[in-house]
């Protein structure tokens, strides 16, 4: 059986379990601002990760390059992607990714997975847990001119094809596509493996490849910035009532008519 390589795309976000006071909105720059709040690794790209160290698992032989793009990356949370089993990992990282738009930000991948040149699966988070467009992953699939594939519950590789188990509203249906191929997974995958604090240090010092937008020869007027029209935090009004009546089940009535008359139920 021969080696299968794997390139997994993941992306650095803030803690989308933060509370929501751990945000700030700057109206003028038109930007969020985590306060206080530690970077983490996509939640969906972590299922794009598990799905990648599954098929791994099947020949000792299988290798996966893990890649993420950012203007400012936290490499100790990155390498977690190592610690749970990845082989290499390469950051894109420069001034010029700040903010980009979703095909911009496919743009920039899908030239750093040129580089890395022979692949047979491409594998990337349904969407991020920041902003939740939902579109990067098919894109780098069109730049690439691979068949795609999104929404994948379960991803395994069989005799040079990818065989997926794609969600649709009532349920799954079983797609097939020859390698290679680029696949979006959801959260039905899978939580990513647990990885332990030794794993953690013994990747601690691995070298790990990084590249500038100079070193992946960008065109300039490629890298776009998402245009934002207006931002504002949403603050919601509260009213507490007091549910008067002599019996409980007066009350409990009492209950249902508020809730009827403010049109909740």
């Amino acid at each position: 059986m021969r080696q299968i390589h794997i390139i997994v795309c993941v992306k650095q976000v803030p803690d989308p379990e933060g509370p929501a006071e751990s945000f700030k909105i700057d109206p003028g720059g038109k930007e969020i601002i985590p306060v206080g709040l530690p970077p983490v690794i996509n939640p969906f790209d972590e299922n794009a990760l598990e799905a990648a160290l599954c098929i791994k698992g099947t020949h000792p032989a299988n290798r996966i390059t893990v890649i993420s793009m950012g203007q400012k990356l936290s490499q100790p949370v990155l390498r977690k992607s190592l610690a749970a089993g990845a082989d290499d990992l390469i950051l894109l990282v420069d001034q010029k990714f700040k903010l980009l738009d979703s095909p911009s930000t496919a743009y920039v991948l899908s030239n750093a997975i040129k580089i890395i040149g022979a692949y047979d699966l491409i594998l990337t988070g349904r969407q991020a847990g920041d902003w939740d467009f939902g579109i990067t992953g098919l894109l780098i699939a069109e730049m690439l001119q691979l068949p795609s594939i999104n929404l994948a519950q379960k991803v395994e590789i069989k005799n040079e094809a990818v065989f997926v188990e794609r969600l649709t509203r009532y349920g799954y249906e079983l797609v097939k596509a020859p390698v290679p191929v680029v696949v979006t997974v959801s959260g039905e995958v899978g939580e990513l493996r647990y990885i332990s604090v030794r794993s953690l240090q013994a990747v601690s010092g691995k070298p790990i490849k990084v590249y500038n937008a100079e070193d992946l020869q960008l065109d300039p007027q490629k890298l776009i910035t998402r245009k934002i029209i207006e931002l504002s935090a949403f603050h919601a009004q509260r009213e507490c009532k007091f549910i008067e009546g002599e019996s409980f089940q007066q009350r409990g009535e009492n209950l249902a008519l508020t809730l009827r008359k403010d049109k909740i139920i």
